[in-house]
């Protein structure tokens, strides 16, 4: 376990280089913040257009609480850039298991989704003209926090499978985040879908963390959040799972066929 800590620390401060070589202050605030907030004015305006609150209200939530997956959906191609460095092969070589350096190498996007989804949601509804309590918006930000983390064990296993295909990375990133604002309950609700759509969703990461959210800021009731986070912590253990999985073939296949090379 201190072995393990200790590698995590490491890869969280490398993540957090990469997020400083990223981003200044201002680039962030200016242009990154930015461009998510107007994406979920965006479909805010759209409600708008459709003439129904309870429309405008469902979409700012949704939007603002998918702003973390989007951005944590970013771990699919930050893993990728390993192997376009010429660093997988070291990786590899390295004692600790690959899963743990890659948990931990791409977590900058986990802090910025959240600050992200924390400042649409504190700040938008009230310009968006949706009326929800400031303590209730923020009492649900642990609860996005753990939907981050679910997305992120998703993420990381799309990421495997970029590290394979390494010309499709972006794709795959995109086509990830883009189900999950489509199935998980962001634009129209879960129960939209066919049956076969509805029951992927429920295997999803966001599917019953943001409804937890929506239950929270909707006045539900506290079983209802509780079982709603309750099972997005079981999704996220379950792509956890299949995360380490991925890696450990990715690494064990390499080794066998040679296909961990150094050259990007």
């Amino acid at each position: 376990m201190r072995n393990t800590a200790r590698v995590l620390r490491y890869a969280f401060a490398s993540a957090m280089a990469d997020l400083r070589a990223t981003y200044t202050w201002k680039s962030w605030g200016l242009a990154w913040l930015l461009r998510m907030l107007f994406q979920v004015t965006l479909f805010a305006f759209i409600g708008k257009l459709i003439g129904d609150p309870r429309v405008v209200e469902y979409l700012v939530i949704g939007n603002s609480v998918f702003i973390t997956a989007d951005v944590v959906m970013l771990v699919c191609a930050s893993t990728s850039w390993e192997r376009m460095s010429g660093t997988l092969p070291l990786l590899v070589a390295s004692p600790a298991a690959p899963f743990t350096v890659f948990t931990g190498r791409s977590a900058q996007w986990l802090l910025d989704g959240l600050a992200c989804s924390t400042i649409s949601l504190l700040v938008l509804p009230p310009f968006l003209g949706v009326q929800l309590p400031l303590g209730t918006r923020l009492a649900v930000v642990p609860l996005i926090a753990v939907i981050a983390v679910s997305v992120y064990f998703f993420g990381l296993v799309l990421g495997g499978l970029a590290l394979r295909a390494m010309a499709a990375r972006n794709l795959i990133g995109r086509v990830g985040s883009i189900g999950l604002m489509l199935l998980t309950g962001v634009q129209v609700p879960v129960s939209f879908w066919p049956t076969p759509l509805e029951s992927l969703a429920q295997l999803l990461p966001l599917t019953h963390g943001l409804g937890a959210v929506r239950a929270a800021l909707g006045n539900g009731s506290a079983s209802d959040v509780l079982r709603g986070i309750a099972l997005e912590v079981v999704v996220g253990v379950g792509w956890a799972l299949v995360a380490a999985f991925t890696y450990w073939r990715l690494t064990a296949s390499g080794r066998r066929d040679g296909t961990i090379e150094f050259g990007g």
